[in-house]
């Protein structure tokens, strides 16, 4: 059985709906390129509603090359528990002890290759002794310009390969839940991430559609 982290999500109804199916995790884009992003008002109205709730998930930023200062900012704001970081960031930004995202952020990474993956792995390692749902690190689809919401598969082979070195590794790229049950089968992820595979259209989410992933995603193992 994997955690599962609901992606993509913009507004209220969503939200409830994936906690309701059991989601571990809650991602908000906060990319404004990204077909997904919500304003942090709206992502602040959520979370105040979410906290409420005895079994609130583990709410996640996701953010692109945007500096410390302003992700650890928009994380007390919206009160979110980690930030994803999935663009260009630098690793002292997740192993600076003096960072202000120490403890509560780590990299998506999209290798091409096992030996990226594994520099990188080596490079963006996340650790809280605090949070102990904090993944150490994503792997995401490669895709040469895009910073992941691509909806095409990941390499299955490379996320098991680096598995081995990172137990709690999340994997994201082109999950659905008609696949999701075989890629945990192969990879053993400590979570899985889905946003594009769970959607009626983009930012807007197929609530049939995100109970059976979560389904799939925690019948195996």
């Amino acid at each position: 059985m994997a955690y599962v982290k609901i992606c993509g999500i913009t507004n209220w109804d969503d939200a409830a709906q994936a906690v309701a199916a059991g989601a571990d995790y809650l991602g908000f884009i906060f990319y404004e390129r990204s077909k997904r992003f919500v304003a942090v008002s709206t992502v602040r109205e959520i979370a105040i509603k979410l906290r409420k709730q005895p079994d609130c998930p583990q709410l996640v930023g996701v953010f692109v090359n945007d500096s410390a200062e302003t992700i650890a900012h928009i994380l007390d704001t919206c009160a979110l528990d980690l930030a994803q970081l999935s663009g260009d960031e630098l690793p002292k930004l997740i192993g600076d002890p003096d960072s202000p995202l120490y403890g509560r952020c780590y990299k998506a990474i999209r290798p091409n290759s096992y030996l990226e993956a594994e520099a990188d792995g080596d490079w963006f390692r996340a650790f809280s002794a605090e949070n102990q749902r904090l993944p150490s690190i994503l792997v995401d689809s490669y895709h040469p310009t895009e910073y992941g919401g691509t909806g095409e598969t990941g390499d299955w082979e490379i996320a098991a390969r680096l598995k081995r070195k990172h137990p709690k590794l999340m994997l994201a790229g082109g999950l659905t839940p008609d696949n999701v049950a075989v890629a945990i089968a192969q990879v053993n992820p400590f979570a899985v991430d889905v946003a594009s595979g769970t959607e009626a259209s983009p930012g807007k989410k197929d609530h049939d559609k995100v109970r059976r992933f979560i389904a799939q995603a925690k019948k195996v193992g």
